[in-house]
């Protein structure tokens, strides 16, 4: 690098206000030591024995990003290490708040140190970041819609980091608590907002009160049992009613067509197979906000 990229570089922006603006700059993963070594969730159960192709899944991966591309956002990639196999799912390392990133907490043993490498990452961009230590939290169970964040009760997240976030957050945006059923992942899995007005769901994941405080805000497009095995919920709006979905859920697809949502179509069925969807593969740090 010669002086004068050094000048050029501007630091990096963090805003994220929504699940739906306009997508700028967002950090990926490679999936290179992808595997089921330890089943730690249903999906994973299910295609224990089958197990993962890596070439296919990379392949899958690299198409992904390109498209992301191909829409004018910018990929930044964290290395990967043998050592973590779920390191594709950037998602639930950190998350954007504002402009802020948390690092989070992780939960399970398999995926503990995966932090490390994204506070790497940041430290070396001169990004400042807040972590959250000693308590739990994953970024798949945090979703931001302006002046709410939705955080689900997991078993990847627990109350204490809830509160955590809240204390932290609290003066600036409301905190709303979703307990779901824990054999689903995480909230992204059961639950996505894809506009100020609109949102995917899966009814049989969430209680009923629950269901009944986002139905006074949002418009729920009910997401069938297959398709919420192919987690059509986990889909990723990159902004300007253009959405990044599986091939295989056809009907979710559809129902976001008859909203007069663009869907890109991408196939990653083999990077699914460990539990994650766009949503799970992605950790956005910039969305341009548009002021109304």
């Amino acid at each position: 690098m010669n002086r004068n990229d050094l000048k050029e570089r501007k630091p990096i922006r963090i805003q994220c206000f929504t699940e739906y603006d306009v997508l700028k700059k967002v950090i990926l993963c490679q999936p290179q030591y992808m595997t089921i070594r330890d089943v730690i969730n249903e999906t994973q159960k299910h295609f224990k024995n089958e197990g993962i192709h890596i070439e296919k899944a990379l392949e899958q991966h690299e198409t992904f990003v390109k498209t992301l591309r191909a829409n004018d956002i910018e990929v930044f990639l964290l290395p990967y290490h043998r050592k973590f196999p779920e390191q594709v799912f950037t998602r639930d390392i950190g998350f954007t708040l504002g402009e802020t990133i948390f690092v989070a907490d992780m939960a399970s043993n398999i995926r503990n140190g995966e932090e490390d490498i994204l506070k790497q990452w940041l430290e070396d961009e001169g990004i400042s970041y807040y972590n959250i230590i000693g308590h739990q939290i994953e970024g798949g169970d945090v979703l931001i819609d302006k002046d709410t964040v939705y955080i689900g009760l997991s078993n990847r997240t627990n109350r204490e980091a809830v509160e955590h976030v809240r204390n932290l957050i609290g003066k600036q945006m409301e905190v709303v608590e979703i307990d779901f059923q824990e054999k689903f992942l995480h909230l992204d899995c059961v639950f996505n907002i894809i506009s100020p007005n609109l949102a995917l769901y899966y009814p049989k994941a969430l209680r009923k009160e629950d269901i009944a405080l986002l139905q006074k805000r949002y418009e729920l497009i009910e997401v069938t049992d297959e398709e919420q095995f192919t987690l059509g919920t986990n889909v990723l709006s990159i902004g300007n009613k253009k959405i990044i979905s599986l091939p295989v859920n056809t009907h979710v697809n559809e129902q976001l067509r008859s909203h007069g949502y663009e869907v890109i179509e991408v196939d990653i069925t083999e990077i699914i197979k460990s539990g994650g969807s766009f949503r799970c593969c992605t950790l956005p740090i910039e969305r341009k906000q548009h002021h109304s």
